[in-house]
């Protein structure tokens, strides 16, 4: 186990906490962010692009001229995709870029950011987070007095007071720790869990 520090909401020391070594100090393994963050961008693409094939394109079933006898090439159809206005050779059609990765990687990339967050002092343990009211400036507040600018929050239950504060800051992200995801601990610089997530993470991760 790894003793940390907890805090409270304004930064003061709120006794020690234990972490589980499997999840919070495992080797940091950078090879696999970029396997993982692939998979995971490839499962957000819509895939929704498509274009016209020549049979699909509106018009064109009249033959523009007569076979032989004008000196031009023959032309069976306008809708040609050598032809202004003509269908698309090869373009893209509606299609799931999603594919299967193994869920060990998932799982150890996830390990191997928590700790690196862990040893570069980027992870922060509350006791607990709570706002009285939906007040955007007090969340930011809050986040000034715990010294951090960018940070991604994990909350167990839904806190509705504490999303609705922070969803429009590009800087900040509240998720429950079930949408816990490796492309957004690496995009924001700390981590900031909350005491109850601790129990259901390592059993995610575990």
């Amino acid at each position: 186990m790894i003793s940390v520090e907890l805090y409270d909401s304004q930064k003061k020391p709120a006794g020690k906490l234990e972490l589980p070594e499997k999840v919070f100090g495992g080797p940091v393994r950078p090879h696999l962010y970029q396997e993982v963050i692939k998979w995971q961008q490839a499962r957000r693409r819509q895939g929704t692009a498509d274009t016209k094939t020549r049979s699909e394109v509106r018009g064109g079933g009249k033959k523009p001229w007569r076979q032989k006898g004008t000196g031009r090439a023959r032309s069976g159809a306008s809708r040609s995709p050598i032809w202004r206005k003509g269908g698309i050779i090869f373009g893209p059609h509606p299609r799931d870029y999603d594919y299967n990765l193994p869920h060990k990687v998932k799982k150890a990339a996830l390990r191997s950011a928590l700790s690196e967050k862990l040893a570069g002092n980027r992870l922060l343990i509350l006791s607990a987070l709570e706002l009285p009211e939906i007040k955007t400036r007090e969340f930011l507040k809050i986040m000034a007095g715990l010294g951090v600018e960018r940070a991604l929050i994990l909350i167990g239950p839904e806190n509705p007071k504490l999303s609705l504060s922070a969803r429009n800051l590009k800087k900040f992200k509240v998720m429950p720790v079930a949408g816990l995801n490796l492309f957004d601990i690496l995009h924001f610089d700390h981590l900031i869990l909350t005491r109850e997530v601790l129990p259901e993470l390592e059993r995610i991760l575990n």
